[in-house]
């Protein structure tokens, strides 16, 4: 038999709670419209999107001014890209 630490059962609790919490507020406002799904999709693909091309516009920038061609325009490009997915799955989290 394992023993838990007092964190691990803090960290239950709270996942308790929070589940609680989450199961009270769908039975208060019911489904979800259409229009609320669309919307979170739609700031989920932005979410995404700003970043890559962030990522895009900084390598072309970089590129331009040290001549490279595309050198730093596809690794920034992955770079933007791997954060914002990172922040998506955040935001889908609620972290």
């Amino acid at each position: 038999m394992t023993h838990k630490s007092p964190g691990e059962d803090n960290n239950l609790i709270n996942s308790i709670r929070l589940r609680e919490a989450r199961r009270q507020r769908a039975q208060r406002e019911g489904e979800p419209s259409f229009g609320r799904y669309l919307a979170q999709v739609g700031v989920l693909g932005w979410t995404i999107v700003v970043p890559t091309l962030l990522g895009v516009f900084l390598g072309r920038w970089v590129d331009q001014r040290l001549g490279t061609g595309i050198f730093w325009t596809g690794p920034l490009l992955i770079v933007g890209l791997a954060i914002g997915c990172w922040t998506a799955w955040r935001w889908m989290h609620g972290r």
